[in-house]
């Protein structure tokens, strides 16, 4: 069985995790039977687990939902869609493969997915850039949705990114520009958008693919327009206060849920998606089923203007003045 990574937090599971594999392979070098002691055990770790995540702060939330385990966009992809075909490139500079894209199926109809895609070991989180884009990745996003357009099919984005790739390479190329354009062209796009957040949503980098018609957030995902550490550093002038930003913040599902920033929250097995991604998989499915059922059959005027609405809504506030003497 293979070594599970426990979060500080999660110290006391990893214990008794520790003690359960200690008795199975007792019992598997000796003649005594403790299968139910293993089962008590096992019990009383599946409830602890559920008391430390009924009560989670937003800097844990974002621990798990930084998990090395965590499922990732093509995990998703492989598990969700069919006929999976990926498409490269920007057609300008290069193909950035901090973002996967391409032609699939999902429940039998003609789709286009697009994600950004981390790595699981050293090479591959290099190859990814640790799933953070430049301006080509954006561009190629773009040019698969504008594909998708021109055939008519619905939109399934994936945001996994601590955000834009900030290098100079990227500057030079016109990062705020690639981010910007894809905002004002998901604005725009004639067909259905659905958007799920499946680990962090960090600034520009997630909201070069988040615009669109149904937003989705996995349960302990994060969504905000920079990282605690980021906000930290600038406010507090060092990182040390990422947690202290992460409450102020509101990066928590449940939080922009109740802000009106996302229509959904799709819940998570017991200890996070990593504990379970089969089961994971199985509840984004039927989240994906019916958020897209519900925009299906809008004709585009419609979808673009409930989709203006939403943009216009952000930041949306009431004035009220003191009415004393």
């Amino acid at each position: 069985m293979a070594k599970k990574n426990f979060l500080d937090f999660e110290s006391p599971i990893a214990e008794l995790e520790n003690k359960i594999e200690e008795l199975r392979y007792v019992q598997t070098e000796s003649a005594v039977d403790i299968s139910a002691e293993i089962n008590q055990l096992a019990k009383k770790s599946q409830q602890l687990t559920k008391d430390i995540y009924s009560d989670l702060t937003p800097w844990q939330i974002t621990k798990i939902a930084r998990h090395c385990e965590r499922p990732y966009t093509m995990d998703y992809v492989n598990e969700l869609f069919t006929h999976f075909v990926e498409l490269h490139g920007d057609r300008h500079f290069s193909d950035d493969l901090s973002i996967v894209g391409g032609l699939a199926r999902f429940n039998g109809t003609p789709c286009m997915v697009i994600g950004q895609q981390k790595g699981r070991d050293t090479k591959e989180r290099a190859m990814r850039n640790f799933g953070m884009s430049k301006p080509e990745g954006y561009r190629k996003a773009l040019r698969l949705m504008k594909t998708a357009e021109k055939f008519k099919l619905p939109v399934f984005t994936f945001v996994d990114t601590p955000g834009a790739y900030p290098g100079i390479d990227a500057e030079e190329r016109g990062q705020a520009e690639a981010i910007g354009r894809n905002i004002f062209e998901m604005a725009q796009l004639e067909v259905p958008i659905i958007v799920t957040i499946i680990g962090e949503g960090g600034s520009g980098g997630a909201l070069a693919i988040s615009v669109g018609d149904q937003l989705l957030m996995l349960q302990y995902s994060i969504y905000s327009v920079i990282s605690p550490e980021g906000c930290a550093s600038i406010l507090w002038k060092t990182a040390d206060k990422a947690q202290d930003a992460a409450d102020a913040l509101g990066i928590t599902a449940h939080r922009l849920k109740a802000l009106g920033v996302i229509d959904k929250i799709v819940n998570e097995p017991v200890g996070g998606a990593h504990r379970d991604p089969k089961q994971m998989c199985a509840f984004l499915k039927r989240a994906l089923t019916d958020a897209y059922r519900q925009v299906s059959d809008l004709k585009s005027k419609e979808l673009l203007d409930r989709r203006f609405e939403r943009l216009q809504s952000y930041g949306r506030f009431t004035d009220t003045k003191a009415t004393g003497k």
